[in-house]
């Protein structure tokens, strides 16, 4: 008969024979199911493999715009400010008004230099058909005028032919007179002729000296009147070549019209540039956006002088600057979804373009990588992204804000 213990032992271990079959069936179930396991952590792996290799992102990105300095463009005071710090305004509206007194005075001025060429230019241009007439009409006239000078000396030039021929008759006929008289004494004092002969003889002789002293003063008239022939002449033959230049005094005040014309051209641009800084002394804003000024009532400002920064709200980007082994599969077109840090709202977009160079080659000193100590440092390239129409219609994205965008590649 067993003892108590021996039962005791028997009783323990009875169960001990059932326990391989449960950890077997264990061990059957685990086999089974480990497989499976693995599987599905490939399938999900591989799919997310797929999701994070769809797109590519990046935290250097932040909102950029065109920043619209307004300058002054004309000197002056400012005498009114219409715009106040952040207040949205738009394109065409009324900035900064600088004081307009001395343009309008300028504009007066301008009108009346204007006036007066326009004047001078129309005086000219009705000198020059007069001109052109008066010098054609000298020409005939002087023409004319010089064959009656000509016509003239030779008439006198005859007339003082005949006097010295009469002077010579004269002459002639003053000493046989004389000789007479002489001869007439001798036959006188032998009483060979009357003294009645005699005294006709003195008579004659008197007679014919009056007629060479006459023929004598129609020669000097004479030659005086071939003198004066020869002046006329002279002065007929100045004026047809005074004439002769009509058509260079033609064209001289051709020349002179035509100066007058142009200086009409300069003085109607003169007026144009004072009425332009006339317009000036309004500043308008060129585009829609918010402002940023500096400007204050009482600033006398010169041209150049920056005096508002507009922000176009409108017209933002983004710029993302992916690093180079990032750009393997991005292009153009490609889906942006961009995160916006300040409230969390995801913008849609897509690339606009990629840039030409990394950042640093833009900067002020570019980096000089020709050294002895070389580092290879991954780069960086700006991409723009544009945001669909109506994606900013709230004017949440403001140029400097940090996005993070997201591209789909596929």
């Amino acid at each position: 008969m067993d003892s108590p213990a021996s039962q005791a032992s028997a009783h323990d271990t009875v169960p001990a024979r059932a326990t391989p079959p449960r950890r077997y069936a264990r061990s059957k179930l685990f086999s089974r199911l480990l497989p499976a396991a693995i599987a599905l952590v490939c399938v999900a792996g591989f799919f997310l493999w797929r999701y994070l290799a769809s797109y590519e992102s990046t935290d250097d990105a932040q909102v950029d715009a065109h920043l619209y300095p307004v300058s002054a463009r004309v000197t002056g005071y400012v005498t009114k400010v219409n715009v106040d710090d952040n207040q949205w305004v738009r394109r065409g509206t009324v900035l900064v008004e600088i004081d307009s007194k001395d343009y309008d005075v300028a504009v007066q001025k301008a009108q009346a230099d204007l006036a007066n060429a326009d004047a001078t230019a129309q005086s000219l241009n009705i000198t020059v058909p007069i001109t052109s007439v008066n010098t054609s009409s000298q020409l005939t006239f002087s023409a004319s005028g010089v064959e009656d000078a000509s016509a003239g000396v030779v008439a006198a030039e005859k007339q003082l032919a005949a006097a010295h021929a009469q002077v010579e008759e004269a002459e002639a006929n003053n000493v046989k007179a004389q000789d007479d008289v002489q001869r007439y004494k001798r036959l006188v004092e032998k009483q060979n002729v009357s003294e009645q002969t005699y005294d006709q003889a003195i008579a004659a002789a008197k007679a014919n000296a009056a007629a060479v002293s006459a023929a004598r003063a129609n020669e000097a008239a004479a030659l005086q009147a071939v003198q004066q022939a020869r002046n006329r002449l002279s002065q007929a033959q100045a004026t047809h070549r005074t004439a002769q230049t009509g058509p260079q005094q033609v064209a001289s005040t051709r020349a002179r019209a035509l100066s007058a014309a142009a200086d009409v051209q300069q003085k109607r641009a003169s007026l144009r540039q004072a009425e332009l800084n006339l317009q000036y002394t309004k500043i308008l804003a060129p585009v829609d956006g918010q402002v940023n000024k500096t400007v204050v009532v009482g600033m006398n400002v010169q041209p150049g002088q920056q005096l508002l920064t507009i922000v176009p709200l409108d017209e933002v980007w983004i710029t993302a600057n992916f690093k180079e082994t990032q750009l393997k599969y991005m292009r153009p077109g490609q889906r942006v979804d961009a995160t916006l840090d300040s409230n969390g709202r995801t913008y849609h977009g897509h690339i606009d373009s990629i840039g030409g160079a990394t950042g640093p080659l833009f900067s002020v000193l570019p980096p000089e990588n020709a050294t002895g100590n070389y580092v290879k440092i991954v780069q960086r390239i700006p991409v723009k992204v544009v945001l669909e129409p109506g994606e900013n219609r709230d004017r949440q994205l403001r140029p400097g804000m940090s996005v993070l965008p997201a591209v789909y590649l596929r």
